[in-house]
């Protein structure tokens, strides 16, 4: 947190909430994939918090790797490291809209400051994890790594039925409705009948 000072009360409260969705094993894997897919031009960086987001924070390596995915075009033209803090909010931010525009849904996203200032690391953790998760299911052979650090995301199955068998769709009762064939309760009685004085 950049020039912030302590937090207190109910502030810390939410601050301690948010650094405990931090995930070291997930911290682990991410620094992994990244090093796998840019290379070894991007180093490693130091364990913990601190270190990850010291390593992400001029948005370089963010860029490295989102330009890794592409095979053809690449979506951030230059990058380059800069001491100045607007530069280097401005390549976090070309880094989430190539992002997006690689596939990984608006939800997942991490507010710049979220990295920037180290606020909530553990969504830029989710960010990574989700473009993990479609470069996976992608599979454009783009994707270095274990394919099992990431989840596939499902994808659409579209069935296309004739009109006939939509008909007949139609005529069939649905086992959540009830039935109208087999067993009833007809007849049944549970116990002695209400009596009324």
């Amino acid at each position: 947190m950049a020039n912030k000072g302590p937090s207190y009360g109910m502030s810390r409260q939410v601050q301690d909430k948010i650094a405990s969705k931090y995930d070291q094993d997930l911290e682990l894997i991410l620094v992994e994939w990244i090093s796998q897919q840019c290379g070894s031009g991007v180093g490693k960086p130091e364990a913990g918090k601190g270190g990850f987001q010291t390593w992400l924070k001029d948005g370089c390596v963010l860029s490295e790797l989102i330009n890794s995915l592409f095979s053809g075009d690449k979506p951030i033209k230059k990058v380059q490291s800069s001491p100045m803090a607007f530069k280097q909010m401005e390549q976090i931010s070309q880094f989430l809209t190539a992002s997006e525009k690689y596939g990984v849904i608006k939800s997942d996203m991490f507010q710049t400051v979220d990295l920037w200032e180290g606020k909530d690391l553990a969504a830029v953790q989710r960010t990574l994890s989700a473009l993990g998760s479609v470069a996976v299911t992608k599979d454009e052979g783009t994707y270095r790594g274990d394919p099992s650090w990431f989840f596939k995301k499902a994808q659409e199955n579209k069935r296309d039925f004739s009109d006939d068998q939509l008909k007949a769709g139609k005529n069939v009762i649905g086992l959540q409705m009830g039935s109208n064939k087999g067993a009833s309760q007809e007849g049944m009685s549970y116990g002695r009948s209400r009596q009324i004085l």
